[in-house]
């Protein structure tokens, strides 16, 4: 009797941290526009990336970490010079915080959430040989989104304003980037 009443209690135990706590995996595909000073135009283009996450969740409120690789394109053209293409990857943390608007218990809920996202490029590379121009490797956003939770799948929209001028010369280029992510809950 005492093993059914342990085994019933690790149970309930375990039923209620993962409630608490919710960790996977997450892929995502983005489109990044730029904002670009001293050039004449700029285009969008699209890129992929995949992160592991961790959510605590308290009642209506949670909060969320991320950490993955990420790629990031587009490009800009110049009067005299052409058009650069970028083609930015690498890591990627993300730090949210979130309410959920709508609770549907196990069934899932929807979510709005804001946070702050930093990315370092680790590999840089532009398609213009004639006028190199140099990235910062660190770029710093905030972040905004609605998100959905449908059993164990998580889908979120969202959208990244750059803060940082990622254009290291006397020209500014800062990215804004709309992001679609699906994830899956294995707690």
């Amino acid at each position: 009797m005492r093993k059914f009443l342990l085994a019933a209690f690790l149970c309930i135990c375990a039923n209620g941290f993962a409630q608490l706590i919710q960790i996977g995996p997450q892929f995502s595909t983005n489109i990044t526009s730029v904002n670009a000073k001293n050039f004449s135009s700029d285009h969008t283009n699209t890129g992929i990336g995949f992160a592991a996450f961790g959510r605590v969740n308290l009642a209506l409120f949670y909060a969320q970490g991320e950490f993955g690789y990420g790629q990031t394109n587009f490009s800009v053209y110049q009067n005299g010079v052409g058009e650069t293409e970028f083609k930015l990857a690498g890591t990627d943390a993300s730090l949210i915080a979130g309410f959920k608007i709508i609770p549907l218990g196990k069934l899932g809920n929807v979510r709005l959430f804001v946070g702050y996202n930093w990315k370092n490029y680790s590999d840089i590379s532009t398609s213009n040989n004639l006028n190199s121009i140099a990235i910062e490797k660190n770029n710093h956003s905030i972040l905004g989104g609605v998100g959905v939770d449908v059993w164990r799948l998580t889908f979120d929209v969202r959208y990244l304003a750059g803060l940082s001028d990622i254009d290291a010369s006397s020209s500014e280029i800062k990215t804004g980037v709309t992001n679609l992510s699906i994830g899956f809950k294995f707690l």
